[in-house]
């Protein structure tokens, strides 16, 4: 079972609404995800930001959609109740309520007018997103484009840039700590270290690193040279990264070995870069905003 789309939530939820009474939409949801059979994992499914679930979120917006056709009114925060054009439809009831269908209704219509084109869900594509699901997806699109890009120009930098970068981003994650130290070492005789953090001012706890451009895939025996490094330094921690992708064979090894390791791929290298901020800086900001329900609240 997929998770149905606002525009298959619609219906159902009228219907819910159709015995007249006051409803509260945190309640219904519960009923709609009876009535289409999710199972705990597709109801509880996060959007990409990970505050809303997405069933959740497209049961909102039915209810708005609805709200805007003027088929629900909403006599409360997070309310909704079954209006007389609302039981007209119910009386005589399509197939199902899509933008297409509302778009009979004049009020509808000046909503969609008024709609940003493109947040604005479309009426041709069966499985429509809401309007935050749409957000989302461009931004996780420009995300995407931005760490290819950023990949690539990694890529061309010199080994010595490389491993100053690696440390940079590694103290940006937080590892170092206040007051703690580090050193890209990048020389002969590192003995496979290529950058070493001090996680405190005594240097009691280091983090050893190992930067490597690479094009193709970081095998076992690599990964195992950087273990033997480690344990000629008496190191507990260490953090491998490449440019390129470990095999399968390499991150099975990592995992039920001492000292601990670490091991950072290209893809999730790009992606950390990102969330850090080394190698990139904001281009514009959107905020998007809601109506603080709290502020509307009357005294008695």
């Amino acid at each position: 079972m997929t998770i149905p789309t606002f525009q298959e939530i619609t219906l159902p939820l009228l219907k819910i609404a159709g015995d007249g009474k006051v409803h509260m939409l945190a309640e219904v949801r519960k009923d709609l995800a009876r009535h289409f059979g999710l199972s705990p994992a597709e109801e509880e499914e996060l959007l990409p930001s990970g505050r809303q679930s997405r069933f959740a979120n497209r049961v909102a917006w039915a209810k708005v959609y609805l709200q805007r056709g003027g088929l629900l009114s909403s006599p409360g925060r997070g309310q909704f109740q079954i209006t007389d054009r609302g039981r007209e439809v119910l009386a005589d009831p399509p197939a199902k309520i899509d933008i297409k269908f509302l778009e009979r209704f004049p009020e509808f219509l000046e909503f969609r007018s008024r709609e940003p084109e493109s947040t604005a869900p479309a009426t041709e594509v069966p499985n429509a997103t809401t309007p935050e699901e749409a957000l989302e997806a461009a931004y996780l699109s420009i995300r995407a484009g931005l760490a290819s890009e950023l990949l690539g120009r990694v890529r061309t930098v010199s080994p010595r840039f490389f491993e100053q970068l690696v440390v940079e981003l590694l103290l940006k994650m937080g590892y170092g700590g206040t007051g703690g130290v580090s050193e890209a070492i990048g020389r002969s005789g590192d003995e496979g270290i290529d950058g070493i953090i001090a996680e405190d001012r005594l240097g009691l706890e280091l983090v050893y690193l190992q930067a490597k451009r690479w094009e193709g895939t970081v095998g076992r025996p690599e990964v195992q040279k950087f273990v033997g490094a480690l344990h000629g330094k008496r190191a507990r921690k260490g953090v491998f990264i490449t440019t390129g992708t470990f095999s399968a064979d390499a991150r099975a090894y990592v995992q039920n070995i001492d000292p601990k390791v670490a091991l950072i791929d290209g893809a999730q290298l790009a992606q950390l870069m990102i969330d850090f901020d080394v190698g990139v800086s904001p281009d514009r900001t959107y905020q998007v905003k809601k109506i603080d329900s709290d502020y509307f609240e009357e005294d008695s």
